[in-house]
């Protein structure tokens, strides 16, 4: 296994600076120049990456759920309607591609079906992520596999041994595991984040952190406990319409989010005890000796 695996141009493991992932998911809620917007708001921040999600609705949507009826801002619409509404194609795609390219930021999906693997192929994306709710599909694994980019594995909804077995089907030396807990917005006291460290030392690859909850601080914990990278959702307003929305961070908080992790990596420094230069005319000052 990998302690470092390179994501588009940058190094992400253990001594590298923390790789930031902004996730749009699907809070674009199928309008491009919303989508834009969160990818202005992502590059002002500092972001490394954006995320998205891909889904072919006639695979994912179970039947039983197909012509069940959902309000929507767009009105009444069949639950397969509304996904379609939502899911970007390859007109979208190709700007989002094309404008990310011009904001210096790094783009990829989480694929939820094959199909959706091969469409996001065509961009050759910096890597995939599997989504909590694919660790236990292994076909799916074993196809995103085959691709041969980096992957990140959500763990969100799982127990150990459904963790250990996704990692048997994936290349571990380019496999980056996120800790998660899949619950929207989440509570503090169900984030376990305690869990960094534990995943880091059974697994020995890059270890980060998928964030679902209100807030900041226990991000910023993450990064203290260890996380390589981090994930948290974008939005231009929590108050707006999508499953994903409040627990999405608003374009001014994603900006502190950033700085802040930036100043604890300076701060935690490499744990080797030194006195600093700015500490010598102090100590010769104030320094006691015994007689």
């Amino acid at each position: 296994m990998a302690n470092s695996v390179k994501i588009g141009e940058r190094k992400v493991g253990y001594g590298y600076p923390t790789y930031i992932i902004a996730e749009i998911g699907i809070n674009h809620n199928g309008d491009l120049d919303i989508a834009k917007k969160l990818i202005d708001a992502a590059a002002v921040a500092g972001c490394d990456a954006v995320k998205f999600q891909k889904r072919t609705p006639e695979l994912c949507v179970p039947p039983e759920q197909r012509d069940v009826m959902r309000e929507t801002p767009w009105g009444a619409m069949t639950y397969m309607d509304y996904r379609r509404r939502v899911e970007f194609g390859q007109t979208e795609y190709v700007e989002i591609d094309r404008y990310c390219r011009q904001k210096g930021l790094a783009w990829f999906a989480s694929c939820w079906d094959e199909a959706a693997v091969d469409f996001i192929e065509q961009f050759a994306p910096v890597c995939y992520k599997i989504a909590s709710a694919s660790l236990t599909d292994d076909h799916l694994l074993r196809y995103i596999n085959a691709t041969g980019r980096p992957i990140i594995l959500s763990t969100g909804m799982s127990t150990m041994a459904e963790i250990r077995h996704a990692v048997s089907l994936l290349d571990t030396e380019r496999l980056l595991i996120a800790h998660s807990t899949s619950s929207y917005p989440c509570k503090p006291e169900e984030l376990n984040l305690r869990m960094i460290p534990v995943l880091q030392q059974e697994f020995v690859c890059p270890v980060g952190y998928s964030g679902h909850e209100v807030g900041l601080q226990t991000t910023y914990a993450a990064v203290v406990l260890g996380a390589c990278f981090v994930e948290r959702h974008i939005t231009l307003d929590r108050a707006m319409w999508g499953s994903d929305q409040a627990a999405s961070i608003e374009p001014w908080g994603f900006m502190r989010l950033v700085r802040d992790i930036r100043v604890i990596e300076l701060a935690l420094g490499d744990g080797i005890k030194q006195v600093y230069d700015s500490e010598k005319p102090i100590l010769k000052k104030l320094r006691r000796l015994a007689e």
